[in-house]
């Protein structure tokens, strides 16, 4: 899904919602039973990307937002079983396939709360 929103991968810092406020129209929609995307309602620009259940804490903002986000590391790859072949992030960081993260928040690939 994220590369059919954004063209390629979504590169994304977490943010604790609540702690940033979008200044503009924000069109949101549905992507899955379990999430929920924003964009910008002017220019549709990618916004964030968080969990429809109000109890969790997952909300991921776009890099691309922050004139300064160079300066974060690379911490979690996310859907490695899923990347096209020419997509490889140097470093040292936690590789995740789609059943480990959507294990991780307590999803299964069905869209089913675990």
């Amino acid at each position: 899904m994220c590369r059919r929103w954004t063209g390629s991968a979504f590169l994304e810092i977490d943010a604790k919602p609540g702690t940033l406020k979008a200044e503009g129209p924000v069109r949101t929609f549905k992507s899955s039973d379990w999430a929920e995307r924003a964009s910008c309602g002017t220019c549709g620009s990618p916004l964030w990307y968080r969990l429809s259940d109000p109890k969790t804490d997952f909300h991921a903002v776009s890099a691309g937002l922050f004139d300064d986000a160079g300066g974060y590391a690379l911490t979690k790859e996310i859907y490695i079983d899923r990347k096209p072949g020419g997509f490889a992030y140097a470093g040292d960081h936690l590789r995740m396939t789609e059943q480990e993260f959507l294990a991780s928040i307590g999803m299964s690939a069905e869209g089913d709360s675990q």
